[in-house]
C-alpha cells in the first residue's frame, strides 16, 4: 500500500440507543467497527432518559475494541487512523458540573415528551404561540428541542437550577459532552448543525442569541462555543488513540445527508433509525417553511464559510416502534422478523398504527398526540400489526415529502435511504408503493458515520476531499444501489393515504394541557 492508501478515518456515531466506532478507508469501506447499546430509562409515560456517563463509557469501549479488531486483521495499525469525526443524536440534553465533570441529571433524550406543559406555557408568552421563535430559529416550540428540555430541568431539578444560577454548570448536546470528555475536559464546543437544534442560536448568524436565551431564561455563559462542522477541535486525551485529532462534528441526520453525498441543492435523503428524518438540501438559502417543516443548518463546511441549509421533516418513531413490538409486546423475537411477518399479508387489512408515542412531529406538530392502533377486527393478525408498523413510518415520510414539494415546487423523483430499517426489502417496497416513486438504497448503508468521516477527512486535508466540491467524493461509496419501484395503482395508493390521514386525526390532541389523559 502507498502512504495515502494506508490512511484511515475513525467515526464515532453516538445514536439514540447505541454507539458505534467505525474505521473507514478512502473508499468508505469499513475496515473495523464496534457497536454497543446503552440503557434507556422510561420512568414515566412519555419520559426517556439516558446516563451520559454510560454513553461515554460505551464510546471508549467501542474505540478500544474496534482498534483491536483492526490490528488483528493485520493490514493496518492504530497509527494509520489519522483523524476522528463525531456524529450524534441531536437535541438530547446534558448538563454537568464545570469543575467535577459529573452530570447533574440524566440526559433527557430527544423523543422525551415530559415537556408538553412547558411548551404550552412558553407558547403563552408570545402572540405567535408555537411559532414564537420560528423566524430566528427555523423551529416551532416543541418538546423536541434542547432549550425546552433545559427549561424543564431548571424548573424541576433544584440541583440544576442552583448550578445554573451560580454559574457552576455547563450545558450541551451529546456532541459537546463527548468532546468535553474525549479531550480530557479541554474543550466545550458544539458545531453549527447541532447548535441549530437548540432554539438558542440565530440561524442566520450562527451565534447564540441573547434574546432567545432570555426567552428561555438561560445564562449564555453555560453554552458551548459554536464551531463549523469541518475543522480540527482538539485531540483525544487517553486510550488507544491518544493524540489523534478530532475534526468534523455534525448532527446525525445532517451526517447522513453528507454520507449520501447529497451536497447539491435539491437533493434529499431519508434515514430510518430510531426515528426517521428526511432532509432536503437548500444550499446557502434558508427556506422558511409554511407546511410544518423545519429550516435547519445541514453543515457549515469550514470556519467563516457560509452554512449549507436544509428543510427537514422529522418523524419521532420509526425503528423504535419495531423495538417496542419486540421488547414491550413480544410480538417478534428479533427486529428482522417484522419484515417477514409483514410479507405474509398483502396489506394491513384496514389497520393503521399511528406511532405517536411522544406526540407527532413534522408536518403535524402535535405534542398532545399519542399512539393509536385503529381499524382492528376479528380478522386482524400479528402479521397485519407488523405491516401497519412498517407502514406508519412510510406514511409519515410521504406526508413530509408532500410538504417539501409544496415548499419547493419540485417533486422529488427518487428518494435516497439509509438506516437500520432499510435492510428490510419489504419495508422499502412498502415505502416505494406509498410514495409512488423509486426508493434508492446504497450497498454501504452506514451513511451517518460516513458523513462525519467525510467532514473529518476534509478538515484534515485527506484524499483531496473538499466539502464545496461534491466531485471530490466520486470514489466514495460508489457501489451499485438497490432500487425499489412502486407496484400498486395510484388509486390504491391514494386510498391508503386518505385512511392514514383519518387515523392521524383520531390520535391528535389526546393529552390535555396539564399532561393528563
Amino acid at each position: 500500500m502507498g502512504k495515502t492508501e494506508r490512511e484511515l478515518i475513525g467515526s464515532i456515531d453516538a445514536g439514540t440507543t447505541s454507539v458505534r466506532f467505525m474505521i473507514f478507508n478512502q473508499f468508505a469501506e469499513v475496515e473495523a467497527w464496534c457497536g454497543k447499546e446503552f440503557t434507556q430509562y422510561f420512568e414515566k409515560p412519555g419520559w426517556q432518559d439516558q446516563d451520559p456517563h454510560e454513553i461515554i463509557d460505551r464510546v471508549n469501549e467501542c474505540i478500544e475494541q474496534a482498534v483491536e479488531e483492526l490490528e488483528a486483521k493485520g493490514d493496518y495499525k492504530r497509527e494509520d487512523i489519522k483523524v476522528i469525526g463525531v456524529t450524534n443524536q441531536r437535541e438530547t440534553t446534558v448538563v454537568w458540573d464545570k469543575d467535577t465533570g459529573k452530570a447533574l441529571h440524566r440526559a433527557i433524550a430527544w423523543p422525551d415528551a415530559r415537556t408538553t406543559p412547558t411548551v404550552n406555557e412558553l407558547a403563552k408568552k408570545h402572540p405567535k404561540g408555537l411559532h414564537a421563535l420560528k423566524e430566528e430559529t427555523g423551529l416551532p416550540l416543541s418538546t423536541y428541542f434542547a432549550a425546552v428540555k433545559l427549561r424543564w430541568l431548571l424548573d424541576n431539578v433544584p440541583e440544576v437550577k442552583k448550578a445554573h444560577d451560580e454559574k457552576q454548570m455547563k450545558f450541551g448536546t451529546i456532541d459537546s459532552w463527548l468532546l468535553y470528555n474525549l479531550t480530557g475536559r479541554a474543550v466545550h464546543i458544539t458545531d453549527a448543525s447541532n447548535a441549530s437544534r437548540t432554539m438558542l442560536m440565530d440561524l442566520r448568524k450562527q451565534a447564540w442569541d441573547p434574546k432567545l436565551c432570555e426567552f428561555f431564561g438561560v445564562d449564555p455563559d453555560i453554552l458551548p462555543e459554536i464551531k463549523s462542522s469541518c475543522e480540527i477541535y482538539g485531540t483525544i486525551a487517553s486510550g488507544p488513540l491518544k493524540g489523534v485529532e478530532i475534526a468534523g462534528i455534525v448532527g446525525d441526520q445532517m451526517a447522513a445527508l453528507i454520507g449520501q453525498k447529497a451536497l447539491n441543492p435539491g437533493e434529499a435523503k431519508n434515514t430510518y433509525g430510531t426515528g426517521a428524518f428526511l432532509l432536503y438540501n437548500t444550499g446557502n438559502k434558508i427556506v422558511n417553511s409554511e407546511h410544518g417543516l423545519l429550516s435547519t443548518i445541514a453543515y457549515q463546511p469550514g470556519p467563516g464559510l457560509k452554512p449549507v441549509y436544509a428543510l427537514e421533516g422529522s418523524i419521532a418513531v420509526a425503528g423504535s416502534a419495531v423495538k417496542w413490538l419486540r421488547d414491550s409486546l413480544g410480538l417478534i423475537k428479533e427486529a428482522p422478523e417484522i419484515g417477514k411477518e409483514a410479507a405474509k399479508v398483502e396489506d394491513s387489512a384496514g389497520v393503521y398504527f399511528v406511532t405517536a408515542f411522544a406526540g407527532l412531529l413534522s408536518p403535524v406538530w402535535d405534542s398532545n398526540a399519542r399512539g393509536t392502533i385503529i381499524g382492528l377486527t376479528g380478522f386482524t393478525t400479528k402479521a397485519h400489526i407488523c405491516r401497519a408498523t412498517l407502514e406508519a413510518v412510510c406514511y409519515q415520510t410521504e406526508a413530509v415529502l408532500h410538504a417539501m414539494a409544496q415548499e419547493s415546487g419540485v417533486k422529488v423523483k427518487e428518494l435516497c435511504v439509509d438506516g437500520g430499517m432499510v435492510d428490510s426489502d419489504q419495508c422499502m417496497q412498502i415505502q416505494a408503493d406509498i410514495l409512488g416513486i423509486t426508493v434508492s438504497r446504497p450497498q454501504m448503508r452506514e451513511s451517518t458515520a460516513l458523513g462525519s468521516a467525510l467532514l473529518a477527512g476534509a478538515a484534515k486535508g485527506m484524499f483531496g476531499w473538499k466539502m464545496d466540491d461534491a466531485k471530490t467524493f466520486d470514489r466514495v461509496n460508489a457501489q451499485n444501489k438497490d432500487h425499489f419501484k412502486p407496484k400498486i395503482s395510484e388509486e390504491k395508493r391514494m386510498k391508503m393515504i386518505r385512511g392514514w390521514a383519518r387515523a392521524v386525526e383520531r390520535a391528535k390532541g389526546w393529552v390535555k394541557d396539564d399532561g393528563a389523559i
